[in-house]
């Protein structure tokens, strides 16, 4: 197997073991341009789910302050969007770095 193919399938396949330090890493020390894309690639969709955690308490906040004893319907619901969101993320990772590989 190619090392560059190796590299950019670990990029995607570290959301199992370093989401974010891996795939920066792999972007500033490697040449390759394919390479740089899937690693660029990789980091965006594991700063994600991170991102909708944080949009979510957020709006949690706001939804808190604004709607007092409905809120938790809000918050609920915001929390099965943001798991469904994460989960996709996570299976499309998983999907890229198989595909890389192939």
């Amino acid at each position: 197997m190619e090392t560059n193919k190796i590299l950019s399938s670990l990029c995607y396949f570290s959301v199992f073991f370093a989401p974010f330090l891996f795939p920066i890493i792999v972007y500033f020390v490697a040449k390759d341009q394919q390479l740089k894309s899937h690693s660029k690639r990789a980091f965006f969709s594991h700063i994600l789910p991170f991102l909708t955690i944080i949009i979510l308490a957020i709006i949690s906040l706001f939804t808190f302050n604004t709607f007092g004893d409905g809120a938790g319907f809000a918050l609920i619901g915001g929390f099965i969007l943001a798991f469904i969101v994460n989960l996709i993320v996570f299976i499309w990772n998983i999907v890229q770095g198989i595909k890389v590989l192939m």
